[in-house]
C-alpha cells in the first residue's frame, strides 16, 4: 500500500488545506486541491503501469523513449469523486471511463450501500483504477468493484482515495487482497456515525454545495 504522507512532499500540503475548516470555506479551492491530489496519485500509479519502448522522430534524430503500453480506465463514484477523477483524467488523457452512482441509506444503525447507476466500457485485459475522495468503510467500493466487474475482468485493480480510515483499509485488504491500495492519508478512527475522524467532513458537501 502507498500512503502519500509517509514522506514529505507538496502534497502534504494540498492534504492539509483539505482539512482545514476555514480554506474549507472556498470550495473552488477545495475541488482544485482534490483535483492537484488526483494528478499527483495518477504519476505515482503510473510508475507501476506496463510500458514498451518506441522510437520518436524529433527534428535531428530518433529517440527511443518508454510509454505507456495502454491507458487505463478510471472509474469513479459520483458526486464527491469528480474533481479527484479530473485530476487522474489530466495525467491520463486518453483514458476510457467508468461511473457509478452509489449512495449510503441508514435505517438505525444499519448501513446499506446503493447503486444506481452504472456506465463503463469493457474491462477485459486493461487496468482498472478506482478512485474515491473517501474510504470510510470500504463497503460502497466493495459493492461497487463487485458491479463493474460484471462488465470484464481487469488485468489490476488499482484504488485510490485522499483519506481513508483503518477499518476501512483493512476491510478492503480482506475482500479484495489483490487490489493495490494508493491513499493520501489514513486515519485512525471511524466513529459510530461511519465518518472518518478527523477526516475532512463531507467531501460532496464541500465541493459541490450542500444537498437535501
Amino acid at each position: 500500500m502507498f500512503i502519500l504522507t509517509d514522506n514529505n512532499s507538496i502534497g502534504s500540503t494540498f492534504v492539509a488545506e483539505l482539512r482545514d475548516t476555514k480554506i474549507q470555506k472556498d470550495s473552488m479551492r477545495f475541488r482544485k486541491n482534490i483535483e492537484r491530489l488526483g494528478e499527483i496519485m495518477a504519476y505515482e500509479i503510473s510508475k507501476e503501469l506496463n510500458f514498451k519502448t518506441v522510437d520518436i522522430q524529433t527534428p535531428l534524430a530518433i529517440k527511443k523513449q518508454n510509454l505507456l503500453s495502454q491507458q487505463p480506465v478510471i472509474c469513479t463514484v459520483m458526486r464527491a469523486g469528480l474533481p479527484f477523477y479530473n485530476g487522474f483524467l489530466n495525467y491520463f488523457d486518453r483514458a476510457e471511463s467508468s461511473f457509478i452512482g452509489a449512495w449510503r441509506e441508514e435505517s438505525g444503525d444499519e448501513i446499506e450501500v446503493k447503486l444506481n447507476y452504472l456506465a463503463t466500457p469493457s474491462l477485459d485485459n486493461k487496468d482498472l483504477i478506482i478512485v474515491d475522495p473517501m474510504l470510510a468503510t470500504g463497503k460502497s467500493l466493495v459493492k461497487a468493484i463487485d458491479a463493474i466487474q460484471k462488465h470484464g475482468k481487469p488485468n489490476r485493480v488499482f484504488i485510490a482515495a485522499i483519506i481513508a480510515s483503518k477499518t476501512g483499509v483493512e476491510y478492503l485488504q480482506q475482500k479484495l487482497p489483490n487490489a493495490e491500495l494508493f491513499i493520501c492519508d489514513v486515519d485512525d478512527i471511524l466513529d459510530h456515525n461511519s465518518y472518518i475522524v478527523p477526516g475532512l467532513g463531507d467531501a460532496g458537501d464541500l465541493a459541490f454545495g450542500q444537498k437535501l
